[in-house]
């Protein structure tokens, strides 16, 4: 039996869940989120709680099985809590500005860079080498956050560029001094 879709999922109070053959509907005080799963899998609420059943032990299904709960899991947390992702900016002369749910970005290049939020996203920027990328959807924030990311990633050798909160970079040496004439 799968370690992860064998267990339960807690249901906040105020989440609901509508189970169809092949999509879930979770709805929440922040929001909505539909689950399209494998219509093999059973998803039942029980006694406040989410479980998610395989027919067969079949590796297809042993796969599926782990991915749905998983999938449905994330729905609840972010209709009920929400996902947030953050960003640093280090690097002289690098920051970023809010304007108007677009974010400009001032990384070294000739020209501004503007990052607009999709649907369902919103961005913050808490103080000039900060921003906050948070919403319902767990990959659509992952995603946002990781485009973000890769406009101008860290450099290996300085730390420059943009990271996420608490990223451990190792920066590699730089050449060694000629010694002797």
């Amino acid at each position: 039996m799968s370690r992860i879709g064998k267990l339960p999922i807690p249901l906040p109070a105020g989440v609901t869940l509508d189970v169809k053959p092949g999509q879930v509907t979770v709805k929440g005080p922040k929001g909505q989120l539909v689950v399209d799963f494998d219509p093999d899998l059973e998803i039942a609420v029980e006694e406040n709680q989410v479980v998610v059943k395989r027919p067969t032990d079949s590796r297809r299904h042993r796969a599926l099985h782990g991915l749905t709960r998983s999938l449905v899991a994330n729905a609840v947390e972010g209709v009920s809590q929400g996902f947030v992702k953050e960003l640093e900016i280090k690097g002289i002369g690098y920051r970023a500005k809010l304007q108007g749910g677009k974010i400009e970005l001032s990384i070294g290049y000739s020209h501004p860079v503007i990052v607009e939020a999709p649907e369902g996203i919103t961005l913050e920027v808490p103080e000039p080498t900060k921003i906050r990328v948070s919403g319902i959807d767990k990959q659509k924030v992952g995603q946002v956050a990781a485009n973000i990311r890769a406009i101008r990633p860290p450099d290996a050798y300085h730390g420059k560029g943009i990271r996420y909160a608490g990223e451990v970079l190792r920066l590699k040496p730089g050449k060694a001094g000629v010694t002797g004439g």
